[in-house]
Protein backbone atom coordinates (compact mmCIF):
# COMPACT_ATOMS: atom_id res chain seq x y z
CA UNK A 1 0.00 0.00 0.00
CA UNK A 2 1.17 3.50 -0.77
CA UNK A 3 2.71 5.39 2.14
CA UNK A 4 1.14 8.73 3.02
CA UNK A 5 3.49 11.65 3.44
CA UNK A 6 0.86 14.08 4.70
CA UNK A 7 -1.68 13.62 7.47
CA UNK A 8 -5.26 14.87 7.20
CA UNK A 9 -4.35 17.78 9.47
CA UNK A 10 -1.50 18.83 7.18
CA UNK A 11 -3.65 18.55 4.05
CA UNK A 12 -6.41 20.70 5.57
CA UNK A 13 -3.80 23.22 6.71
CA UNK A 14 -2.26 23.48 3.24
CA UNK A 15 -5.69 23.98 1.68
CA UNK A 16 -6.51 26.68 4.22
CA UNK A 17 -3.24 28.43 3.36
CA UNK A 18 -4.33 28.48 -0.28
CA UNK A 19 -7.77 29.80 0.68
CA UNK A 20 -6.07 32.59 2.64
CA UNK A 21 -4.47 33.81 -0.58
CA UNK A 22 -1.18 31.94 -0.90
CA UNK A 23 0.00 31.13 -4.42
CA UNK A 24 -0.50 27.45 -5.25
CA UNK A 25 2.89 27.00 -6.92
CA UNK A 26 4.65 28.50 -3.91
CA UNK A 27 2.74 26.21 -1.56
CA UNK A 28 3.62 23.19 -3.65
CA UNK A 29 7.30 24.10 -3.69
CA UNK A 30 7.28 24.83 0.05
CA UNK A 31 5.69 21.49 0.97
CA UNK A 32 7.39 19.39 -1.72
CA UNK A 33 4.37 18.22 -3.67
CA UNK A 34 3.04 18.60 -7.18
CA UNK A 35 0.28 20.95 -8.20
CA UNK A 36 -1.71 17.91 -9.39
CA UNK A 37 -1.61 16.59 -5.83
CA UNK A 38 -2.83 19.93 -4.52
CA UNK A 39 -5.79 20.02 -6.90
CA UNK A 40 -6.65 16.38 -6.13
CA UNK A 41 -6.70 17.25 -2.43
CA UNK A 42 -8.79 20.31 -3.16
CA UNK A 43 -11.33 18.18 -5.03
CA UNK A 44 -11.45 15.63 -2.21
CA UNK A 45 -11.04 17.75 0.93
CA UNK A 46 -12.08 21.21 -0.27
CA UNK A 47 -14.38 22.86 2.27
CA UNK A 48 -14.05 20.10 4.87
CA UNK A 49 -13.12 20.67 8.46
CA UNK A 50 -10.68 18.38 10.24
CA UNK A 51 -13.38 16.34 12.00
CA UNK A 52 -15.19 15.81 8.69
CA UNK A 53 -11.94 14.72 7.01
CA UNK A 54 -11.30 12.19 9.79
CA UNK A 55 -14.85 10.85 9.39
CA UNK A 56 -14.31 10.56 5.63
CA UNK A 57 -11.08 8.62 6.22
CA UNK A 58 -12.85 6.27 8.66
CA UNK A 59 -15.65 5.64 6.16
CA UNK A 60 -13.15 4.92 3.37
CA UNK A 61 -11.31 2.43 5.60
CA UNK A 62 -14.54 0.71 6.56
CA UNK A 63 -15.63 0.56 2.91
CA UNK A 64 -12.32 -1.05 1.91
CA UNK A 65 -12.67 -3.63 4.71
CA UNK A 66 -16.22 -4.48 3.65
CA UNK A 67 -15.16 -4.84 0.01
CA UNK A 68 -12.45 -7.32 1.04
CA UNK A 69 -14.98 -9.31 3.08
CA UNK A 70 -17.38 -9.40 0.12
CA UNK A 71 -14.63 -10.53 -2.24
CA UNK A 72 -13.63 -13.33 0.15
CA UNK A 73 -17.25 -14.46 0.51
CA UNK A 74 -17.75 -14.44 -3.26
CA UNK A 75 -14.56 -16.46 -3.73
CA UNK A 76 -15.71 -19.03 -1.17
CA UNK A 77 -19.12 -19.17 -2.83
CA UNK A 78 -17.58 -19.75 -6.27
CA UNK A 79 -15.36 -22.49 -4.84
CA UNK A 80 -18.32 -24.27 -3.29
CA UNK A 81 -20.28 -24.05 -6.55
CA UNK A 82 -17.36 -25.58 -8.44
CA UNK A 83 -17.05 -28.34 -5.86
CA UNK A 84 -20.77 -29.18 -5.98
CA UNK A 85 -20.83 -29.00 -9.78
CA UNK A 86 -18.10 -31.66 -10.13
CA UNK A 87 -19.98 -34.28 -8.09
Amino acid sequence: MKRKRFSDEQIIGILKEADAGAVVLDLCRKHGMSSATFYAWKAKYGGLELSEAKRLRALEDENARLKRLLADAMLDNAGLKDLLGKK
